[in-house]
């Protein structure tokens, strides 16, 4: 069994500190690194990508919303070409100060608000993956099982799931605004990943059994004792004989 562990970093701006990332990126093997629209600054984005680049960690475009107040956790009506446009400037953008440190972004995750709007608006899916393949076609997206995303042509999704978050029956993610939406127990949030990998299912927030089917567990870099929380879903994982790899 072989499964990739991503985390969202780089996200501090300016003084402010969001996370640990260089504790973070001795972890996980993908690294969703901000942009700059929903946090990140130059200074914190290079420092991310030298990081990840020394670690060996690959890097992947965390895309969202033009949002810094709201954390890009406001959802948002953007006009098709204009979202294009925004994110195919995210992507560039990180792919440019990768390279400079040596490496490049390999995969592109939408970031929150407007992460879960593409599982269900084939507009904005449209024209995310616009932005994706007018950039580089190669590039995967990350996404949720049954996204809009997937009925998108000529761009390559990739199903992920979350560790530390909890499902509706239809398999989304419960609201931030919903108690209970985030899961911070170290072990319970090992257990599900571990669930995750193996048996490829959740158990919903009314019991039911969610089918997954995931190439990428995420682990949210902002929760509080993310670190902690990472290391106990790497051990578990690994203790149970699932080998952790990239995907991309």
């Amino acid at each position: 069994m072989m499964i990739d562990l991503n985390a969202d970093l780089g996200e501090g701006f300016g003084p402010w500190r969001l996370g640990d990332d260089l504790a973070l990126l001795s972890i996980v093997t993908s690294a969703n690194v901000a942009c700059g629209f929903h946090a990140g600054d130059p200074l914190i984005i290079r420092r991310a990508c030298a990081a990840a680049v020394e670690r060996g960690v690959t890097i992947g475009a965390q895309v969202s919303y033009r949002d810094l107040a709201g954390f890009g956790r406001r959802e948002m009506d953007v006009a098709p070409d204009e979202l294009a446009a925004e994110v195919l400037y995210q992507i560039a953008a990180l792919d440019g100060v990768a390279r400079a440190e040596g490496g490049r972004v390999r995969y592109v995750k939408p970031h929150g608000a407007l992460y879960n709007r593409l599982v269900r608006d084939p507009v904005q899916a449209s024209a995310v993956a616009a932005a994706v393949t007018a950039y580089d076609a190669t590039l995967p997206v990350l996404t949720l099982p049954g996204s809009a995303l997937h009925e998108v042509e000529g761009v390559t999704t990739l199903n992920e799931c979350f560790a530390d978050r909890a499902y509706t029956p239809e398999g989304r993610l419960v609201s931030r605004r919903e108690p209970g939406a985030v899961i911070d127990e170290p072990d319970r949030v090992a257990a599900r990943a571990l669930r995750m990998a193996t048996d490829r299912t959740v158990e919903a927030v009314d019991g039911s059994e969610v089918r997954v089917d995931a190439r990428s567990i995420c682990v949210h870099g902002d929760t509080p004792g993310a670190v902690e929380i990472a290391r106990s879903v790497r051990t578990a994982l690994e203790r149970a004989g699932v080998r952790l790899e990239p995907f991309a």
